[in-house]
């Protein structure tokens, strides 16, 4: 944790990238699911905006959520293309991770957004 709150003090520029790397990875991903690729939309691209009204506690924890999709999705989608390339389906193995990557992502989307007064 010491080492996502030392991240989480570098320019918000830098988790945008990785933000934006992830939605990448999961545009792959898709493709395998035989999922539609799902749009990097305004809700999405508003990320870095969020991160630079967010309070510090929630920029640490966005870090950490960030390194725990790119931690979940790098492997998940080396084994896919393993299964892919030995010739074998891999449309539910990746549906799955696709929807565990969803899921982390609204995770990190939701404890970054403004609190209601």
């Amino acid at each position: 944790m010491r080492r996502t709150a030392a991240r989480a003090s570098q320019p918000l520029d830098t988790l945008a990238k990785r933000w934006k790397e992830l939605h990448d990875i999961s545009t792959q991903l898709a493709k395998v699911a035989d999922l539609a690729p799902e749009p990097f939309d305004d809700e999405l691209a508003a990320f870095p905006e969020l991160l630079g009204n967010a309070s510090d506690w929630q920029r640490t924890m966005a870090w950490q959520g960030v390194e725990d999709i790119n931690a979940m999705m790098r492997p998940g989608l080396s084994a896919v293309g393993t299964i892919t390339a030995r010739g074998q389906d891999a449309s539910v193995p990746a549906l799955a991770l696709w929807r565990e990557f969803h899921h982390a992502r609204e995770t990190v989307l939701a404890l970054v957004q403004p609190e209601a007064a």
